[in-house]
């Protein structure tokens, strides 16, 4: 049970991370039309 929960918490952190970095890139294309890569170097 402990790995379960251990797996759990590991995919909801990736998954929150992605979502981040998604809903930046979204962001940004939508206010200037063009995509930045600038989020890389963070």
């Amino acid at each position: 049970m402990e790995s379960f929960v251990v797996n759990l918490l590991n995919g909801l952190s990736w998954g929150m991370l992605l979502f981040l970095i998604s809903v930046g890139l979204t962001t940004v294309f939508g206010v200037l039309g063009v995509l930045n890569f600038a989020h890389g170097s963070l």
